[in-house]
């Protein structure tokens, strides 16, 4: 059986909620390892109203803290980090064979004084490797080319010294599947009409199928007809150059069951898709799919 370091993300969020409701099922796929002292799990069961699980394995944080149910802290983030940082190394240590992660406070990071926007931020300068940030389900997955930067700033990186090798990095991660690869622009430019970022897509899907030896990629895709059914229904996978392009229509249609995946890495990440959810903190309303599928994932992927 599988060891898997579940770093618990926020704990004024619904991370530990999570955690503690789904225990008994996750403890049939894997041997979960969670990252969190005990004396936080038994304060979360107590405000949640729930049993804690004597058999819980833990690695302590060294930091004490109290949970401050849907309150952006410092000490919340400090917490978080630290929690991920130990899942890390339980990995490198090849005392755990994955990391699943729970939601973390991007404000709560930066009031702690870390400078990552968050966990494949982290990943990225930990392993000085350029992780990708892919996130959907089994129907379909949406690799970001760029990720958490202004929009402003997007433009500024759609350039085929940039694109080529992450679409060959994709590659790697994934083997031979074909990816649809999105416009920048509304219609993908108009062949220019619409500006012309959609001539260095071109080039980089381009000579990235030429270094692979195989037509895998293919567009600029118009990116308002990419989600619509009859043409998802064609394709696996759908790379979008920014944030909101790909995640605002994938989490329409899949919201709970998608996850998050970290790519091009050393180590086995996964983590659920959604964020901390303050606005149900310990209130026993935390939906548990997206975790439980992010725990699946871990495990097949670190065979």
């Amino acid at each position: 059986m599988k060891k898997i370091a579940i770093s618990i993300g926020d704990i004024n969020g619904v991370g530990l909620e999570i955690a503690l409701k789904t225990h008994e099922e996750v403890s049939r796929l894997c041997h979960p390892v969670y990252c969190v002292d005990k004396k936080v799990l038994q304060e979360g069961a107590k405000l949640l109203g729930v049993e804690l699980h004597k058999e819980l394995t833990c690695k302590s944080i060294d930091l004490d803290i109290t949970i401050e149910p849907a309150k952006v802290t410092r000490e919340s983030g400090t917490y978080s980090y630290l929690s991920f940082l130990e899942a890390i190394k339980l990995c490198e240590r090849d005392e755990c064979d994955a990391v699943v992660t729970m939601p973390i406070h991007k404000e709560a990071w930066m009031k702690a004084g870390l400078e990552y926007k968050g966990h494949t931020d982290m990943l990225r300068d930990y392993f000085k490797r350029d992780a990708i940030m892919m996130l959907g389900c089994e129907k379909l997955y949406v690799p970001l080319f760029t990720e958490h930067i202004p929009l402003r700033e997007v433009p500024l990186h759609v350039k085929e010294k940039k694109l080529t090798p992450f679409l060959l990095d994709l590659h790697k991660s994934i083997g031979d599947k074909r990816v649809a690869v999105l416009g920048l622009n509304p219609h993908a430019g108009d062949n220019g009409a619409i500006g012309n970022e959609e001539l260095e897509i071109k080039k980089a899907i381009r000579n990235a199928n030429e270094k692979i030896g195989k037509e895998l990629f293919f567009g600029p895709i118009v990116p308002d007809v990419a989600f619509a059914p009859y043409f998802r229904d064609t394709v696996q996978y759908i790379c979008a150059m920014y944030h909101d392009q790909g995640l605002a229509p994938l989490k329409a249609l899949y919201f709970d069951e998608s996850i998050n995946v970290s790519l091009n890495l050393p180590i086995v990440r996964t983590s659920v898709d959604h964020g901390t959810a303050f606005d149900i903190a310990y209130q026993n309303k935390a939906h548990t799919l997206s975790y439980i599928n992010a725990v699946k994932a871990a495990i097949e992927l670190a065979k």
